[in-house]
């Protein structure tokens, strides 16, 4: 993966939270004074304009959505004030936090939107192995995107982190992102991010379940930066299925299992890629 396409997948998982220059230019293995030049060479903005730009992006879908405290909304923003805050939305979007919480859209409001982090590399991909896994109840947090517009995916992680390790009736510490098919939405599937749990009972608001059933798998892992994960991807779904002569299950289209190879803060690591395969 780029050094860039690493620096924006480490904005995308922690712009809600204090991180620093030197951080983003650890994960991504530069200089900070290399990433600093070649970010805004490539992407035609700073680092600092883009995450307040993607911070700024949330605070103003949150006020649409009528989030009714706007000192709320800066504070969670990182503003200590609603001066300050009032003062960078007006510099960003060229209206008020507070026309954007009457008039309850962002229609009329050019956000920011996360960069695409296109990896063209060919990965070399081991062989799989394959499993028989008993049935699993997931819980977690689920969006629908389209194929290629998968860049919100990290937030969603960012968000689910949140919560993760202290879901009610939690089993174990491996997180699972599930993709699969989106009901009656061509070209787009719904990814959720999620853990396994003994029942449904006292879920955290926004949480939804998915019930997969015993089946067979075919498991690959995916090594390196999790920003080239299409990739892997590509390579099973494009070439792979093609070569096996075995078909794909029903659901899911895909499971990704995190566990302690996985390092969430920096995204790298082995993730496995488990494919249900028909019997």
């Amino acid at each position: 993966m780029s050094a860039i396409g690493r620096a924006i997948w480490f904005i995308e998982s922690h712009f809600a939270e204090d991180i620093s220059l030197d951080e983003i230019a650890e994960a991504a293995g530069l200089s900070r004074y290399h990433l600093s030049r070649i970010f805004g060479l490539s992407t035609g903005r700073s680092i600092s304009a883009y995450i307040r730009g993607r911070r700024l992006s949330g605070a103003a879908e949150a006020l649409a959505n009528g989030t009714s405290s706007i000192l709320e909304v800066a504070l969670d923003a990182g503003y200590g004030s609603h001066e300050a805050f009032t003062r960078a939305f007006r510099e960003q979007f060229g209206v008020t936090p507070e026309s954007v919480r009457k008039q309850g859209h962002v229609r009329n409001v050019e956000l920011m939107e996360p960069i695409r982090m296109d990896d063209a590399r060919t990965l070399k991909i081991e062989p799989p192995r394959f499993e028989e896994s008993p049935g699993l109840l997931l819980a977690g947090l689920a969006e629908t995107y389209a194929y290629n517009r998968t860049e919100g995916i990290p937030s969603l992680w960012q968000r689910f982190n949140a919560h993760f390790g202290n879901v009610p009736g939690q089993r174990g510490n491996i997180a699972y992102g599930v993709c699969t098919q989106s009901d009656g939405e061509a070209g787009r599937f719904r990814y959720m991010a999620a853990v396994e749990v003994d029942d449904t009972d006292g879920l955290p608001a926004g949480f939804t379940v998915l019930k997969l059933p015993r089946q067979r798998y075919a498991v690959f892992l995916h090594k390196g930066h999790i920003s080239a994960i299409s990739t892997t991807a590509h390579h099973i779904f494009g070439s792979w299925f093609a070569e096996s002569g075995l078909e794909h299950g029903q659901l899911p289209d895909l499971m990704e299992k995190y566990d302690e190879r996985f390092d969430p803060r920096t995204g790298m690591g082995v993730v496995e890629m488990w494919v249900p395969i028909k019997q």
